[in-house]
């Protein structure tokens, strides 16, 4: 992996650490590049469990490296853009999609990109020094990063399309109370609170949390009667599970059961 993006991973929990301090994480064409190819194998690794994604520095990810992307555009005009489809879909895809929980530890500033790709996530904690901030009417931008999608599913249509027409610095608190993200820690506290709650959902039992995500992602734009019906297949390979089974005996002899991920 390239040194932009760092990745480790420990007793079925990858770590994947966004590391461009001095630019504070801004997405260059490398860190673009690696993120996606890590999430990927990150996804593809019967080992991982679950991921936990954090910027170093003070920084979650101020979004697109626009020094670089300056001279993209005079090289190649609006072609400049085809990054949304290079790198930005696949990485948000890689998130949302992503067979296992996917935790963002939000450090510090999370813009443009870089909050897209916190919102993809399963869950989110924020230092009580981070702030969010969509900043593509700035840029004279539309969305990306999935934003479109998740962000009105987060606070609603109507404080969404506020938050992106008039894009402003939201500050961790405020964060909160509007839903987007679910804790606030002190900052000298986030990297072991997140790491703690991805632990926790690595020893879990994964291959429910994996069809959780699906039956809701397919029931944000299927009917009642559709989902019901992926419920019930998503149900029946649940129940073949080892971790099924796991789960019933181990509540029988009033014990913890050690899930297996499978």
């Amino acid at each position: 992996m390239a040194d932009t993006v760092r990745y480790d991973v420990t007793e079925g929990l990858a770590t994947i650490v966004l590391h461009r301090p001095d630019a504070m994480n801004a997405l260059d064409t490398e860190l673009k590049e690696t993120l996606r190819d890590t999430l990927r194998h990150a996804a593809d690794d019967d080992a991982v469990r679950a991921v936990l994604l954090t910027g170093s520095g003070r920084a979650f990810c101020v979004g697109q490296d626009l020094k670089e992307h300056v001279g993209a555009l005079r090289e190649a005009g609006g072609g400049a853009l085809d990054t949304v489809e290079r790198h930005y879909n696949p990485i948000a895809l890689a998130l949302a999609g992503m067979p296992k929980p996917v935790v963002a530890a939000v450090n510090g500033v999370a813009a443009g990109a870089g909050a897209g790709f916190a919102f993809a996530a399963d869950y989110r904690l924020a230092a009580d020094t981070a702030a969010f901030n969509t900043s593509f009417a700035g840029v004279a931008l539309s969305t990306d990063s999935g934003m479109a999608w998740t962000l009105p599913r987060l606070v609603g249509p109507a404080r969404a399309t506020e938050l992106l027409f008039f894009p402003r610095t939201v500050r961790a608190a405020e964060a909160l109370e509007l839903g987007l993200v679910h804790r606030v820690v002190p900052a000298d506290e986030l990297a072991a609170e997140a790491e703690a709650v991805a632990r926790r959902l690595a020893t879990g039992p994964t291959g429910a949390y994996a069809a959780m995500k699906q039956a809701m992602a397919y029931g944000a734009a299927h009917t009642l009667e559709e989902t019901l019906a992926k419920e019930a297949e998503l149900q029946l390979r649940a129940g073949g599970s080892a971790d099924h089974e796991i789960a019933v005996e181990a509540f029988v002899r009033k014990e913890q059961p050690r899930f297996t991920g499978r």
